[in-house]
């Protein structure tokens, strides 16, 4: 069948289609990931952050273009993972930008759009490098273009010669990529993107397999704006409830999320669809005036409706929404003191997170190499912290940009993202924090002092690679360091000496270790101890960090 033009609902089966093409082939995904250490890979964050955006498309119309189009990119910016799935997110946003106010979409509004997907991602990247995602997009981008100006063009044709392309620049990264070139892989975002539009394109000409599709495009059960139970047992709760809350402002995700497991605590066959303006709520529930006092609490209520399945009791039940809806509202009605500053830090492990607690950070959010946290984790904590000003640390290359995606998306907070690739490094950063000065001020004194903390991450390797010139075989321990591999061997206490060794100079004044949860207290101090005999002029400190992944991480500063 040949198209001339695609709807709506046809392009969300292409964009479930692709997510399931992708979760498939996740695993072949990752094994393309560079640095042979045990993380959130790429396939795994890009597949995490589409299918946050299948949910959101499965809550809305399916013949509603600008319905979809707002549930791909919404999905998609708050479930982004990673910089693969920050990316790949700004890539949705830009096409459904060019796609939102048309019923169908030809080759060249295609064109069009996907070239709006590169713009737009591109701009998300602070210094974007060639030989990545970002690459193999704007190739399939430009054949696109080129394509739609031919005679005669379809869409299937189009995105075929286009994907087509997009084939030979992801096999041409490893000679943009030194780092590609040595390991022997192409670009596993580029494989990820490609992933995707290769499962869209077989749904669009029908070669997609229906099983696998029909797996997408049933509603879950866990989605992140729609909820149902349809339970044919016997009914436990007797008041079939529903009403609309009318909204002045877009209900941020978050809240919708906390607002369905509230109601799902007061019974069952629960149905919650949020849109921008509007939220629709069904429930069975043998409290009713608690859900509707907890709706108030967003917004005006229309459309109310009560049914006693049970008993016709409605006015004695209305009465009693009425009375505690207005109590609710009394409750609530002294505003939020905020404080001026307040903190979140992404770590995994207790000792982490009790040395974050003591220095005085509101929220830590758990996550780091091995579950790289989400854009909506960081606005779900930026909602709990009563503070007008909020400084991040991401604590990872790799979470920086949800979290920058999740300042971009908050309008009532100043949201300042400390660029912390380490957690050493929001640790002196919060040492440094000044209590009086502003926001401004604070925030260039901690970028300045995460520049003075070098770090050593000790690991292992998961696969034989040569990375930097440096052979590496599975199961060696490595030392990642702050750009990159500095050395491996065949034990801990070897590996993090010869670190240590690199990152020290005769201006260091301290060098801390904090270890993980596969390393003892009784190791740390023997570490700690043959430290202090090469460098006796430096403080040591053994701190517990419990982390996974990383037997111990070692700042020198």
């Amino acid at each position: 069948m040949s198209y001339e033009t695609i709807n709506a609902e046809k392009i969300s089966r292409m964009f479930c289609a692709g997510a399931a093409n992708l979760e498939a082939e996740k695993e072949l995904i990752n094994e393309l990931n560079v640095f042979p250490v045990p993380d959130g890979d790429t396939g795994s964050n890009m597949t995490m952050t589409i299918m946050a955006a299948v949910d959101a498309v499965h809550a809305v119309p399916s013949e509603d273009m600008k319905e979809i189009a707002k549930a791909i990119s919404g999905g998609s910016l708050r479930g982004a993972r990673g910089n693969s799935g920050v990316i790949l997110s700004q890539l949705c946003r830009g096409f459904t930008k060019v796609i939102r106010d048309y019923k169908e979409v030809d080759s060249t509004l295609v064109a069009e759009a996907a070239e709006k997907a590169v713009e737009t991602a591109y701009k998300a990247v602070m210094k974007p490098k060639e030989g990545t995602i970002l690459t193999v997009a704007r190739g399939i981008s430009e054949r696109a273009s080129e394509l739609a100006k031919e005679p005669d063009m379809t869409v299937e044709k189009m995105i075929r010669g286009a994907l087509d392309h997009g084939q030979v620049v992801l096999d041409q990264t490893p000679e943009m990529l030194p780092v590609l070139k040595e390991a022997g892989v192409v670009d596993s975002g580029g494989k990820g993107l490609l992933t995707i539009l290769e499962g869209a394109y077989a749904e669009l000409i029908g070669e997609f397999d229906p099983k696998i599709l029909a797996g997408q495009m049933r509603p879950a059960k866990k989605v992140s704006a729609v909820l149902a139970d349809d339970s044919d047992a016997d009914i436990k709760f007797g008041y079939c409830t529903e009403f609309i809350i009318n909204r002045r402002e877009a209900l941020p995700q978050p809240e919708v999320a906390v607002f369905k497991e509230f109601l799902m605590g007061l019974g069952d066959s629960l149905v919650l669809v949020a849109d921008e303006d509007i939220v629709k709520v069904h429930v069975h529930t043998n409290d009713p005036g608690a859900a509707i006092s907890k709706a108030l609490t967003y917004g005006a209520l229309t459309n109310m409706k009560i049914d006693n399945m049970r008993v016709e009791h409605h006015e004695k039940v209305i009465k009693n929404a009425e009375r505690m809806a207005k109590e609710q509202r009394e409750a609530e009605a002294a505003p939020v003191e905020l404080n001026d500053n307040g903190f979140i830090a992404v770590c995994a492990g207790e000792g982490f997170h009790s040395i974050f607690k003591e220095l005085n950070v509101d929220y830590v959010i758990s996550g780091g190499q091995t579950m790289n946290p989400s854009t909506d984790d960081f606005l779900n904590a930026i909602a709990q912290v009563p503070a007008r000003n909020i400084f991040v640390f991401p604590n990872n290359s790799n979470i920086i940009l949800a979290a920058n995606q999740a300042r971009d998306l908050t309008e009532d907070k100043n949201i300042i993202v400390i660029p912390t690739k380490t957690v050493p490094q929001a640790i002196t950063a919060m040492i440094n924090f000044v209590p009086g000065g502003t926001p401004e001020e604070n925030a260039d004194v901690m970028c300045e002092m995460i520049k003075t903390v070098k770090t050593s991450q000790i690991t292992y390797s998961i696969r034989d690679t040569s990375i930097d010139n440096i052979e590496i075989h599975k199961d060696d321990i490595m030392a990642v360091g702050d750009t990159g591999i500095i050395c491996a061997g065949s034990s801990i206490p070897e590996v993090a000496e010869q670190a240590v060794a690199e990152m020290a100079t005769e201006d260091t004044e301290l060098i801390s270790i904090y270890y993980g949860e596969d390393m003892t207290e009784e190791d740390a101090e023997a570490l700690s101890e043959r430290l202090s005999e090469i460098y006796p002029d430096c403080d040591i400190e053994v701190n517990a960090g419990g982390q996974p992944v990383y037997y111990c991480i070692i700042a020198v500063e």
